[in-house]
């Protein structure tokens, strides 16, 4: 997802680890996904589209 969104929108993500199986992305400090509140993985494309219509 990290080489989709730098091709895509020519922005380097960057991953920061944890625990306990969190996965969220946040941008310029606004959440845009949370496994732990939705329950699953984003969709690449569609996630894709959410990142482009929330510019940082």
């Amino acid at each position: 997802m990290a080489a989709s969104i730098k091709e895509i929108l020519g922005v380097e993500a960057t991953l920061v680890g944890a625990g306990g199986g969190i996965f969220d992305v946040t941008v310029d400090g606004k959440l845009l996904w949370s496994k732990h509140q939705t329950g699953s993985f984003p969709d690449e494309a569609e996630f894709i589209e959410k990142l482009k219509a929330n510019p940082a």
